[in-house]
């Protein structure tokens, strides 16, 4: 994984990509009995993860003094004329409409979802409306028939709970299937480390796709040139390294941040 994607000019994009090259990886290896959809979850959210300010007078804007004209006096037949205060230019907080895809596998013929597939991004973990929505959707799903994949190749922010687990590596893949729960199997990545292959899980006795992860990577990654897009002389992003992963990654992009 290349941490320097958490930058938000990059994740939007890669996630997107990701998850449609995931889809068609798996799409190749499924029985006819079986297809991918690619959906997406929609809601409302401003670019502080906070309430919608829009309309709730919950703070005054007010102008520099010297912004503010003072009162002129004209005196004569006592009369008082007031000069009124020019308005400063300011803006409001927008709500944005955020769009989250993940994947679905259905049976052909029912359309019944067998296996949902999601991508974490940076609003599932961190609080708010994007955490509270994706909250709500795996608890459904833990709860269902169906079998739920998690992919989390983010470092940052609050993980999804998970019970028992012992790695504290900073990439995580959770593969849940619905008559195991709640017993779960969690493929924990080191930063060093490649993405692994993991199964998708479908019916009993059904032959499941292996997902390798790395490859699909790989190809995303030279596709979209990130390699050529990303500055790599910029610090990885929050959270800090530690520092045997600081130098590995220094080493690692020696070359690429000669002058």
């Amino acid at each position: 994984m290349d941490p320097y994607l958490e930058y938000p000019a990059f994740w939007s994009s890669f996630h997107t990509r990701l998850m449609v090259a995931v889809a068609e990886a798996i799409e190749l290896q499924l029985d006819p009995i079986y297809y991918v959809e690619v959906e997406s979850r929609t809601y409302q959210s401003d670019e502080d993860d906070g309430e919608l300010l829009i309309g709730i007078p919950d703070a005054i804007v007010f102008s520099r003094p010297s912004d503010i004209a003072a009162p002129v006096v004209a005196h004569g037949e006592d009369t008082v004329v007031a000069t009124q205060p020019r308005p400063e230019t300011v803006a409001v907080p927008m709500p944005v409409e955020v769009k989250e895809r993940y994947l679905e596998v259905r049976e052909m013929g029912t359309d019944d979802v067998v296996t949902v597939i999601e991508l974490l991004s940076p609003k599932n973990k961190r609080s708010g409306e994007g955490r509270i929505a994706y909250e709500k959707k795996r608890r459904l799903i833990l709860g269902s028939q169906t079998h739920l994949v998690e992919l989390d190749l983010l470092r940052g922010a609050k993980p999804m709970p998970i019970l028992g687990a012992r790695s504290q590596s900073p990439y995580r893949i959770l593969i849940s299937r619905s008559q195991h729960r709640p017993t779960a199997d969690l493929y924990g990545v080191p930063l060093e480390q490649p993405l692994p292959s993991f199964p998708i899980p479908l019916k009993p006795n059904d032959s499941e796709p292996i997902v390798r992860l790395q490859a699909v990577f790989d190809h995303v990654y030279e596709r979209a040139r990130y390699g050529a897009r990303i500055d790599y002389h910029q610090p990885i992003p929050p959270p800090k390294l530690s520092e045997a992963e600081q130098q590995w990654v220094d080493q690692l992009l020696a070359e690429r941040r000669e002058p």
